[in-house]
This record gives structure tokens, C-alpha cells and sequence, in this order.
């Protein structure tokens, strides 16, 4: 009887390893913690949402502190609008290098209670002198509560001209601190970038 019981511990401890590996090879790359932590939550954040056909790069950074525990979920984008609609927006010359113009930055809800999940959005304007080039992009975002750094989500993308809006969704822990959480999005591409800071509240 002993024996019977020992090994249907041991197939369901071995089934458990088993799944337990699936889940963070399938998502491996999905996001890289800055901290044992943040990595756990970086890699269950993987499980947030549906991939959708805009869903591209891996995301590198963590949450610490005040979020450790957390997760940062899909990143996702979509474009606003084309290159050409862009430049004539902006009224924009070859002549101006690379341009970047953050126009808008949400968070979404504004208010969240522990436990709660928010989408980090931004919508941005990028141009460059040549229509058809590719430009390589970075997406940061800077995540403070109390003036502290307690996360930076980081993506980097290879974009054509355009303006597009990008989310990264953010599930906090349920032990969350209470307060405001102030975020300030960074958009860079060559020697061009734009800043752009926005807040939620955890009550």
C-alpha cells in the first residue's frame, strides 16, 4: 500500500515538473525579469491576453519593489496612421532628420485596486528622411511610486514611418502599495526622442 502511494506522489510531483517546464519554455523571451521576482512575473505576465497579429517583441525589464510579484503582459501595437497622412500632419522636411512626438500617453483605468490590471498606452508620431527605411525604435517606460523606480518595461522595434499606438498591459500584485504611481514614457530612434509622463492611482 505504501508503495502504491508513494508512486502516485511521485507521477503527480514528475506530471507537475512537467507542466511547470512547458509554461516557461513556451514563454521564454516573453519578457526578461530585472530580479528573481520580477522575472517569475515577467514570465507568468506571458499568460495575460490573447497574442493578437500585432503582438511582436520580446519585452526586457522588471518590476521591483512596490510591484515585485506583478506581471507585464503581451505588448501589442497598431497603426494610427501612415507615413505620408504622418508627414503631412507634421508638415515635416527631409531636411529635420528623425522625428519623434510622443502625442499621447494613458493609462488605463486611472485608478486600480490591488490585484488590479492597467494598460500602459502611447501614441506616437515617427518619421525619417527616407520613406522607405526601416528604423529602429525603443519603447521605455518608466514606472515610480513614491520616486522610486519600481518597473521598466523596455521594448525595441524596427518601425517604418508612421504614427502608431503601442500598450504593454501591467498586472499588479495583490499586495500592491497604495498610492500614485507615476509613469513616464521615453520614445527613441537615432538621435531623436520624446518624453512623455502620465499617472495611475492603486487605492
Amino acid at each position: 500500500m505504501k508503495r502504491k502511494i508513494i508512486s502516485m506522489v511521485t507521477t503527480v510531483v514528475f506530471i507537475s515538473v512537467i507542466m511547470g517546464c512547458t509554461t516557461v519554455q513556451e514563454y521564454k523571451g516573453a519578457a526578461t525579469g530585472a530580479s528573481i521576482g520580477a522575472a517569475t512575473g515577467a514570465v507568468a505576465g506571458a499568460l495575460l491576453g490573447k497574442k493578437s497579429a500585432k503582438t511582436e517583441a520580446p519585452i526586457i525589464g522588471g518590476l521591483l519593489g512596490a510591484l515585485v510579484g506583478g506581471a507585464v503582459g503581451h505588448y501589442a501595437y497598431d497603426v494610427k496612421r501612415n507615413r505620408q497622412e504622418t508627414a503631412e500632419a507634421y508638415n515635416y522636411q527631409p531636411s529635420e532628420g528623425t522625428l519623434v512626438r510622443i502625442e499621447y500617453t494613458s493609462v488605463e483605468p486611472a485608478n486600480v485596486k490591488p490585484g488590479g490590471k492597467v494598460e500602459l498606452g502611447a501614441t506616437y508620431a515617427l518619421l525619417s528622411p527616407s520613406p522607405d527605411s526601416d528604423i529602429a525604435t525603443t519603447e521605455i517606460r518608466e514606472i515610480r511610486h513614491e520616486g522610486e523606480l519600481v518597473g521598466k518595461p523596455e521594448v525595441t522595434v524596427t518601425r517604418k514611418g508612421g504614427t502608431y499606438f503601442s500598450k504593454i498591459p501591467l498586472l499588479l500584485p495583490s499586495n500592491a502599495k497604495k498610492g500614485i504611481y507615476r509613469v513616464v514614457t521615453t520614445i527613441q530612434a537615432s538621435n531623436a526622442k520624446d518624453s512623455s509622463g502620465t499617472t495611475f492611482v492603486v487605492r
